[in-house]
């Protein structure tokens, strides 16, 4: 889809064809284009099915808000879900309330909602939620089919009022100008994602700049950003919905305060339930296995927060190198799914399908850490029989293969 494409799409005729194209979603693509093409043009039949299947795809990140939007394809792959963007924004306006109102030169309170410049705006999700908790958001975008689009978002969501969206180089933001930086650098290249900051778009050197002269910043990142290229002084977010790790955000100007030793400060975020975890320095014992095994969330071992969740069950690790927590007691926590451990074994292929046999397992769930195995190939040789479930974890324990038998986790 080009831009004429899409502007024709925000017409009468276009918005009619918009519409067409949403109830044939799921639908033969040939017979869907064949019934669109004897009222419209080829492009204009194209633009409408593709921007209907963007729409039915992005009802997972953005719920009702979706069937309103438009979207491009590397957008709406790169664009956050709305609870983790809602979350950003909460955090942002709460930074600089704790920083209080100013006043005017008559002592009237002035408006304490941040002034804020999004550098690389993309289809405009960060910027919907910024403006919706009552930020003024000064977006720009290289690339003019997608500036078109996050001004779209904002005229179909009523927050045009709040937002303007430009066509211009990052680098050109002056961050000085505005209350907080929020910037999302493109994590594509020519051959697809790239996990290298150097090869963001823009390049981290540029955004790193940005920052430096921001009063306060907010970066979107990908989870697996190495620690090194994070500005030292800065607090790193790991943030995970409902069990999977979805980004991690960089923010200065925080006031969030290192440990001794440490250049950054570190915390982790669970979603949608809103808990919070932050370095502490807790190191967790290494020890004998216990009745239980605790995994913890991806977001608190990303934020290397695995000895405050060991802290928080009183658990212990098996291997001082594998993020498996055990402990003899039964703690509920958000922090760590919990399994208890039927069986204990060095990992041997015959051994374990003997075990499991003996227990008529038919049905596993088999989860690894420090192994090596793969997956599917270990599942069709264990040649599974039986009517009974478990969960077998690889890994291992005191830097040896181990294999955890584990009952399956209750029904909620």
């Amino acid at each position: 889809m080009d831009l004429d494409a899409f502007q024709e799409l925000l017409t009468p005729r276009g918005r009619q064809a918009l519409a067409e194209a949403g109830e044939l979603v799921g639908a033969d693509p040939v017979a869907a284009a064949t019934r669109l093409r004897k009222s419209y043009d080829a492009a204009l039949t194209s633009a409408a099915l593709t921007q209907a299947g963007l729409r039915e795809r992005a009802r997972v990140k953005f719920g009702a808000d979706a069937a309103h939007m438009f979207f491009t394809p590397h957008g709406l792959e790169q664009s956050t879900r709305s609870e983790v963007a809602e979350h950003r924004a909460r955090r942002l306006l709460a930074g600089e309330g704790a920083q209080g109102a100013g006043e005017d030169a008559q002592g009237v309170a002035e408006d304490p909602a941040p002034r804020v410049a999004d550098a690389c705006c993309g289809i405009g999700g960060d910027l919907l939620a910024l403006a919706r908790a009552g930020c003024t958001v000064h977006a720009v975008d290289l690339d003019p089919l997608t500036v078109a689009v996050a001004r779209a978002n904002a005229a179909a969501l009523g927050l045009s009022d709040r937002v303007t969206v430009t066509v211009a180089d990052a680098a050109t933001v002056p961050p000085e100008d505005y209350d907080v930086l929020f910037a999302d650098p493109a994590r594509r290249s020519a051959r697809g994602r790239t996990f290298d900051p150097m090869a963001y778009s823009p390049p981290w050197p540029v955004v790193l700049d940005l920052v430096a002269r921001a009063r306060r910043a907010c970066l979107k990142v990908a989870p697996g950003i190495p620690y090194e290229f994070v500005p030292a002084g800065a607090e790193a977010e790991w943030v995970s919905y409902k069990g999977e790790v979805k980004e991690a955000t960089i923010w200065t100007g925080t006031g969030a305060t290192p440990l001794p030793g440490e250049s950054i400060a570190r915390r982790a975020t669970l979603l949608p339930g809103g808990h919070t975890l932050t370095a502490t320095g807790a190191q967790a014992p290494v020890g004998p296995v216990g009745r239980y095994v605790y995994e913890p969330d991806g977001a608190a071992i990303r934020a290397h927060l695995v000895g405050e969740v060991a802290e928080l069950v009183g658990g212990r690790l098996a291997d001082p190198m594998i993020a498996y927590i055990t402990g003899d007691d039964a703690v509920d926590t958000p922090w760590a799914t919990r399994y208890e451990i039927a069986d204990v074994l060095p990992f041997s292929l015959k051994k374990l399908r003997s075990a499991l046999r003996e227990r008529q397992v038919g049905n596993v769930t088999i989860k690894k850490r420090g192994s090596a195995l793969d997956i599917e190939r270990l599942r069709t040789d264990l040649r599974l029989s039986g009517d009974n479930s478990a969960v077998v974890i690889l890994t291992r324990i005191l830097d040896k293969p181990s294999v955890l038998i584990c009952h399956p986790l209750s029904p909620a």
